[in-house]
């Protein structure tokens, strides 16, 4: 019987994963489907474009709590099963990038599920699984953005700071080592969501936010261009 409680747990983590925060703030604030908006995707940063910042927060913090609620549930349903508690999460961000609720046929006919790209159901997951995780991988990625400015790379920092911390904690005895896997395949799952960033990214098209060190050295180069023209 307990297996069918730890299938379950992870099932509401996918189902949990899949509600579309952003398409749903974004709607009701604007009227617009965020999916035809820049990336197209549901997160935090693209509603943050498609609808201001208030809606952008709204949403990041909906999606945090989703992930983080998947882990309390799962904890909850199947306690002491840190495999199950690892799993919810990942279905969470699955589920996220990958919404059940969003499918729809692409113009070659194939059926496809839209959504995000993980990073703050990933946040989340890392929550919910060690509360203190989530001013650490915050602040991790706030100096990413306001460095680099890329918002996609601060995606990408998520998880590798949560395999750092979870691999010392465990080398502490500190928790279960099988947490680390949550680090490592939720990078994975980051990754595949932000394959055209990362072309981008090598190709030196990527985005590059304005209100960062890096959007500001640009901004200085293009104004001494300019003055020198």
């Amino acid at each position: 019987m307990q297996i069918l409680f730890d299938i379950g747990a992870v099932v509401i983590g996918y189902i949990l994963g899949s509600v579309p925060f952003g398409l749903l703030i974004v709607k009701l604030k604007t009227g617009k489907d965020i999916r035809k908006v820049e990336s197209g995707r549901t997160g935090g940063t693209n509603a943050v474009r498609a609808a201001g910042l208030g809606a952008g927060l709204l949403t990041a913090i909906l999606d945090i709590l989703k992930g983080a609620g998947a882990v309390w549930i799962a904890q909850a349903i199947s306690p002491g099963n840190h495999l199950i508690h690892v799993l919810a999460p990942l279905a969470t961000i699955l589920g996220h990038n990958h919404s059940i609720f969003l499918a729809e046929r692409d113009e070659n006919g194939t059926l496809r599920l839209r959504g995000g790209a993980g990073g703050a159901p990933a946040v989340g997951g890392a929550m919910g699984l060690w509360l203190p995780m989530f001013p650490i991988v915050v602040a991790a990625g706030a100096v990413v953005w306001f460095t680099i400015g890329i918002a996609s790379l601060a995606t990408m920092t998520i998880p590798i700071i949560v395999i750092i911390v979870f691999a010392i904690r465990a080398a502490l005895g500190q928790q279960d080592p099988v947490y680390i896997w949550y680090g490592v395949v939720a990078e994975i799952l980051l990754l595949w969501a932000l394959r055209p960033n990362i072309q981008k990214l090598l190709a030196g098209n990527e985005r590059v936010i304005k209100y960062s060190l890096n959007g500001w050295l640009r901004a200085r180069k293009n104004s001494v261009k300019l003055t020198k023209q």
